[in-house]
């Protein structure tokens, strides 16, 4: 049995706010179960230095945690004057996988920076800012379509991810912190609606787990993410309806 009572394929509650931050071009408010990340995709007309000149657009991202976000109070890392590596590798993943969905070059020099704002987290916050983070892309890229500036959306499918693990009750969906933190194995992946791989992290926190164990993670991730791609696509829907 899961401390939560899922069954193994299970994903948490999960909602999509839209909306929420009221001035970002796009943005989305994820919760899944107790995790809650706030999403929000700023647009400016100009690319970094390195781009300039080349005629394409570039998609980023930023990740940060809210101190009180877990169980125990984590200073601000603007205070200590520096990212930690956790954050820098978190915030590429998100930017990674939103560009493996982008076509930059039908963007032309334009850049959107997505932050990711951990509210509360109670495990898969990475997993929650990059299903989250697609959705404020999406609504970003369709305000520029909207006042002319694109001619069609530069969108090539949706990006989605979700954790798995090995723990007591075997291989598990959608992990969270109770779970995560006594896993014997556990793995993010990040999947595209048509069935591309984006990135897949796993780790044996104990034992090697073998390569049936790892295929039964990656059906559960399969089974998650089909299902996060249909709550985002019912977000975008609502969202321009309104």
């Amino acid at each position: 049995m899961r401390p939560s009572g899922r069954a193994i394929d299970a994903l948490r509650p999960v909602s999509i706010q839209t909306g929420f931050a009221r001035h970002a071009e796009g943005s989305a408010l994820i919760r899944m179960g107790g995790t809650e990340v706030l999403c929000a995709a700023s647009i400016e007309k100009r690319v970094p230095p390195f781009l300039r000149g080349k005629g394409q657009g570039w998609v980023t991202a930023e990740y940060g945690m809210l101190p009180r976000a877990t169980h125990t109070r984590g200073p601000r890392e603007a205070a200590k004057g520096k990212q930690g590596g956790r954050t820098q590798e978190i915030q590429r993943l998100i930017a990674r996988s939103l560009r493996a969905v982008t076509d930059l070059k039908a963007m032309g020099e334009i850049s959107i920076t997505v932050d990711c704002d951990v509210l509360n987290a109670d495990g898969g916050t990475r997993c929650a800012a990059i299903t989250g983070a697609w959705v404020a892309l999406r609504l970003a890229l369709e305000k520029l379509v909207r006042d002319g500036t694109l001619a069609a959306l530069p969108l090539r499918g949706q990006v989605a991810a979700v954790s798995c693990g090995l723990t007591e009750a075997g291989a598990v969906l959608d992990l969270d912190y109770a779970e995560d933190s006594t896993a014997g194995a556990d793995a993010n992946f990040v999947l595209t609606a048509d069935g591309g791989i984006v990135e897949i992290q796993g780790t044996a926190e104990k034992d090697p787990f073998t390569e049936a164990q790892f295929n039964a993670l990656m059906r559960l991730a399969r089974t998650g993410t089909a299902e996060l791609f249909r709550i985002q696509s019912t977000t975008i829907t609502q969202a321009l309806a309104a």
